[in-house]
């Protein structure tokens, strides 16, 4: 199918409409964090106790009530870049 043929297919289905520009305005993007740990299929506890952060700091992150300060950022930066690395190099540290 063309990308032509596949949008008039999607908007020809009365259940998947686009949403309108006011609709988008009004929606909540999730937090960067919420879907990195989403993706990596962890629990929040899980999450926490593996790259040792305060569980009530992810809380904060992924219901938008703070931000991460700059080494966080780091943190979660090489976190996502190669989370298996950073969980083998966290597991061994002594902290």
């Amino acid at each position: 199918m063309s990308d032509k043929e596949i949008m008039a297919a999607a908007r020809s289905d009365p259940d998947a409409q686009p949403l309108t520009p006011e609709q988008l305005a009004r929606m909540r993007r999730a937090s960067r964090v919420k879907v990195l740990r989403q993706r990596l299929g962890m629990t929040q506890a899980e999450f926490a106790e593996a790259f040792h952060l305060p569980i009530t700091t992810l809380r904060d992150w992924e219901q938008r009530r703070s931000t991460p300060d700059a080494p966080a950022r780091a943190l979660l930066l090489a976190i996502e870049r190669n989370p298996k690395v950073m969980r083998r190099l966290l597991a061994d540290s002594a902290a």
